[in-house]
């Protein structure tokens, strides 16, 4: 009787194959549960709204923009009219135009340094969370050290310093100095659940300290983690338009802290052009807007009795 191999019996494999499916299934599971909280809550439903809305209008900006945001073959200084509905700039180019094509920058800047705080955050906060004596001090100090020093005027002294204009640069330059609060909730946090049973179950089973970490502590953070990186996120694109209206970004790039730049450098507001100060300034404040709605379905989330009934 021929013995059929272990890798080969349809049983083994079903086996197999389930055993990969699981994983996959509880993440899909998990993130469905997730999103289905969100939604349920009012207020972070607004906010999803909001977000998904920007996210689309960056993504088909090329279909939806009625000219090119860079062209200047339009008469400067016009009011809203049929052909250009958000007027033009000193420089004669389509408001509208530059709005859409803006979105982009905007949320690179705003989801990409709120992606880098919140990863600085994550990581400085289990490490010192979970190693205290030296390490959990030094880290700790650290950290308040960038608690009290005043954001926007470091951003704007490391912005001098590398004496470049570029969109990744200011990415960075938030993401490297929005870190400290995130760190400091996140480090309360492990501090909490590494003393446990089940973290001192998995240690005194002999688990090894990366496992520990991201297999025992890092998932009962999830929420918290998503919270810090959509208040990072909000707190990143108010930035991002704060330096480039200072004239820290890139004048040439199409961005909405740009369009401000440009706005104030030709006196918009004494010129009677109020669009190029007001429409980019909603913009940026419905985009923070929708990251703090999201939050409270976030809270509702972590906390049951937060949620509507």
């Amino acid at each position: 009787m021929a013995i059929v191999p272990p890798t080969m019996s349809p049983q083994g494999a079903s086996m197999t194959d389930s055993g990969a499916v699981r994983p996959s299934a509880r993440s899909l599971h998990f993130v469905a549960r997730a999103l289905g909280a969100l939604w349920s809550n009012r207020k972070s439903r607004v906010g999803l709204a909001i977000l998904a809305f920007f996210i689309l209008v960056a993504i088909f900006a090329p279909w939806l923009a009625p000219h090119s945001p860079t062209a200047t073959n339009f008469r400067p200084y016009q009011n809203p009219n049929s052909v250009n509905w958000l007027g033009t700039t000193g420089n004669g180019q389509d408001v509208l135009s530059q709005m859409i094509y803006g979105t982009r920058v905007s949320l690179l800047v705003g989801l990409g340094a709120g992606l880098l705080a919140t990863f600085l955050a994550l990581l400085i906060g289990l490490i010192a969370g979970f190693r205290p004596g030296v390490v959990d001090d030094v880290l700790s100090f650290t950290t308040n050290l960038a608690l009290v020093l005043p954001g926007l005027p470091l951003m704007i002294v490391i912005a001098a310093y590398l004496r470049s204009n570029s969109t990744w640069m200011i990415l960075l330059v938030i993401g490297f100095t929005g870190w400290a609060t995130g760190a400091r909730v996140m480090r309360s946090q492990t501090a909490t659940l590494r003393t446990r049973d089940f973290v001192t179950a998995a240690t005194f089973s002999g688990e090894r300290l990366f496992r520990i970490v991201f297999r025992e502590i890092l998932p009962n953070m999830v929420s918290l983690a998503a919270a810090s990186f959509f208040g990072a996120a909000t707190a990143a694109v108010i930035a991002a338009a704060s330096l480039e209206f200072l004239g820290m970004g890139n004048p040439n790039s199409v961005s909405w802290g740009s369009i401000l730049y440009w706005a104030e450098n030709d006196n918009a507001l004494l010129t009677g052009q109020w669009v190029l100060v007001l429409v980019p300034g909603m913009a940026i404040v419905m985009l923070a807007l929708s990251f703090i709605l999201i939050n409270f379905g976030i809270d509702a989330l972590s906390n049951p009795r937060l949620r509507e009934r």
